[in-house]
């Protein structure tokens, strides 16, 4: 087999991993495990430098080879696969994205929603009978 169908076949282990990942990723964001998805990130950062460093390997084998060679129907296959697997992989990525998004606004409607409740509840009344948000006592100055 030649060094090149071998980087990419190597290429498609790491990209199959990163599926596997992507797929574990949106399970940790949906049950908000903050501390194992932090773990779950590192492992990920990794896998993408090693995926960055197959690309360069392989973009140079590709480089050195000949045109029969960048012909050949296993190789396009190949080149065509992992296409595929990075499209997929982009659209876990983006489907992640949407999920942090929606936990992001949930978070900041229940953060609104608890200071409206807070407001409320320090809500006094002036001489004339009007509501009036604040502490029901009075500052001191200086």
């Amino acid at each position: 087999m030649s060094e090149l169908k071998k980087a990419i076949k190597n290429q498609h282990a790491f990209l199959l991993e990163l599926q596997q990942i992507l797929e574990t990723e949106l399970h940790l964001i949906s049950s908000r495990d903050a501390e194992s998805l932090i773990n779950m990130l590192k492992t990920k950062e990794a896998l993408l430098d090693s995926v960055q460093k197959q690309d360069t390997l392989i973009s140079g084998l590709y480089t050195k080879s000949s045109q029969e060679q960048k012909d050949d129907q296993e190789i396009v296959e190949l080149f065509n696969q992992a296409k595929d697997m990075v499209a997929q992989c982009k659209y876990r990525t983006h489907i992640n994205q949407t999920a942090v998004e929606q936990g992001q606004l949930r978070l900041e409607h229940l953060r609104n929603l608890l200071l409206e409740s807070r407001a409320k509840e320090s809500m006094t009344y002036d001489k004339s009978g009007r509501t009036q948000g604040g502490t029901s006592g009075g500052g001191i100055s200086a």
